[in-house]
């Protein structure tokens, strides 16, 4: 059971992302496949049955009719204060409709919990909503979760679930219910002039409503040397980057005092001789379960009233530790590390709505106490981007699905909705991988490949250029960039062979390419590395790579 309305049919949206990734194509269920888990749920899914029922009773009928290329257009429509109607038309073959005039019903832009939960939510809408996930600007698709190592007070996960898991079952869930992903970043947004404008570096979408999720981005000191030394001993993102060879069994260094800073000072003990947490005021401002963890960690060193100066280097341009000073008396010191992770908090992400919508003296959008809306009529903010105070990715997916299902009443209040619909088809069930899958021996005429051997094998037998992706278990960034890298190589199968590398797995290999953080790129030919590309880039800079050398 799921929650929401009635049953309805799904539209399959173009994304193949993660069709890229599991290799798989995912089910797409029927029209009477499921039922909302809400007290208005019916099990018929004949015509109209999915017109929803608000406060007991239709206020007033609406009049739905199928217009041009299969548009299902629903007007003139009340449900009491919901204001929302569906309809699902059992067993009537036709194409997927297309937005009236070009206007889609809603874009969503981010992505992470509450992202992800106002996709899934417009999407059994029947609202095919476009979400752009970002993929750079901003942080990760997926957001700040991308980065966390284990959730434990998600419900729904007794055991806990790693970050990155749950935001990609997220994000499966908004792609089978019919929710269109692209992972653009959007550079432009107009919410002026109706019908409203998102640009994205590879498009430009017109819509009637937009809910935005862009979230928070990590802090950085601004230290004076941090853009020479940033990924080459300094990084905000110890789950990506702490299993780098460069930092196993060396003495780190964590800025920072909340539950970030903690988690990650307590995350890096895994690969980390010592950890040194560097808090600038006389106590944690983290949970007192995070402070107890780290305070009796024999592996962390709390420094209280200490402020970063600077990064020390030697001669050969090394870090090998930081200039501290202490905050009450002054006093300058050095403190031997050979890496700085940052754990100072989040900056939201409004600058798309400065001066659109109203945003208050921290840059978080203004909403109406108790809703998403903003002060702009048909624009809605989730998530981080509106909430100084939870943060929490529970709250998060909560206000995802208030947005949602604001958007919905907001469409069909001013006869804008718009439904989309699916022929249905049969489930199809994804293979299981056996054992003899797994253990599949080397086969050089496959594309893409795994592991140590596939790369040496390669190194010396292969004519095409080979494209060696670096990642790690608890790399967010490396979830974003493989879709996009994958989409690159299937347009090259034929000149191109892919190997992935896990640093935690082969960490021969990754001490051998010299990798000092994930997710990295590097490109071979005739046993020479053409190209090293660190971090998540557009599609262009790898394709430029392969046609310059195929």
């Amino acid at each position: 059971m799921v929650g929401c309305a009635a049953a309805a049919s799904v539209y399959a949206g173009a994304s193949t992302a993660l069709q890229a990734i599991g290799g798989g194509i995912h089910g797409v269920r029927g029209s009477n496949a499921a039922l909302c888990s809400c007290s208005s749920s019916s099990a018929s899914s004949e015509a109209w049955s999915g017109l929803r029922v608000a406060n007991g009773g239709l206020a007033r009928e609406g009049v739905a009719s199928w217009g041009k290329q299969g548009r299902f257009r629903v007007q003139g429509s009340r449900n009491g204060r919901r204001g929302g109607v569906r309809a699902a038309l059992a067993g009537e073959k036709r194409a997927p409709a297309e937005p009236v005039g070009g206007v889609e019903n809603l874009v969503i832009i981010g992505s992470g919990p509450a992202g992800y939960t106002a996709a899934i939510y417009a999407a059994r809408a029947n609202l095919k909503p476009v979400v752009f996930e970002g993929y750079q600007v901003g942080g990760v698709r997926g957001g700040q979760l991308m980065t966390t190592t284990e959730v434990e007070n998600f419900p729904g996960f007794p055991e806990g679930i790693s970050g990155p898991e749950l935001m990609d079952r997220m994000r499966k869930q908004a792609e089978r219910w019919g929710a269109e992903l692209r992972t653009e970043d959007v550079e432009f947004v107009d919410v002026t002039n109706r019908p409203f404008t998102v640009r994205s570096t590879d498009s430009e979408v017109k819509c009637h409503s937009i809910i935005i999720a862009t979230g928070a981005t990590a802090r950085r000191l601004g230290l004076p040397r941090e853009h020479e030394f940033w990924s080459r001993g300094i990084s905000a993102c110890a789950i990506c980057d702490g299993a780098s060879p460069i930092f196993r069994g060396q003495e780190l260094a964590v800025v920072g005092g909340g539950d970030t800073a903690t988690e990650e000072a307590l995350y890096l003990t895994k690969y980390a001789g010592h950890v040194h947490l560097l808090v600038r005021r006389e106590k944690l401002r983290a949970s007192k379960a995070m402070q107890d963890r780290v305070l009796n960690n024999p592996n962390v060193t709390v420094h209280f009233n200490t402020e970063t100066v600077d990064v020390e280097s030697d001669d050969k341009g090394q870090m090998v530790g930081l200039k501290l000073r202490d905050a009450m008396t002054c006093e300058e010191r050095s403190l031997r590390v050979r890496g700085l992770f940052y754990g100072i908090g989040h900056s939201p992400n409004s600058e798309l709505l400065r001066g659109q919508v109203e945003l208050d003296e921290a840059s978080y959008v203004v909403v109406e106490p108790g809703t998403t809306d903003t002060t702009v009529e048909g624009v809605y903010a989730a998530g981080d981007l509106q909430d100084y105070e939870w943060r929490q990715a529970i709250t998060a997916a909560g206000s995802g699905c208030m947005a949602a299902l604001s958007v919905e009443r907001y469409l069909a209040a001013n006869d804008l909705l718009v439904e989309f619909h699916q022929p249905a088809q049969e489930e199809v069930k994804k293979k299981e991988l056996t054992k003899e899958d797994i253990d599949m021996k080397f086969d050089i005429s496959m594309t893409k490949h795994k592991g140590q051997y596939a790369l040496r094998k390669l190194y010396h037998e292969s004519p095409r250029v080979i494209s060696v992706l670096y990642t790690s278990p608890t790399c967010g960034p490396c979830r974003t960039l493989k879709p996009i890298l994958n989409k690159v190589i299937d347009e090259y199968s034929n000149d191109v062979h892919f190997v992935e590398i896990d640093i935690e797995e082969d960490p021969e290999i990754a001490e051998a390419g010299g990798i000092m953080g994930t997710p990295c790129v590097q490109f071979f030919k005739n046993k020479e590395q053409i190209k090293s590309i660190s971090g998540v880039k557009m599609k262009k800079e790898y394709r430029e790579v392969i046609e310059a050398h195929k």
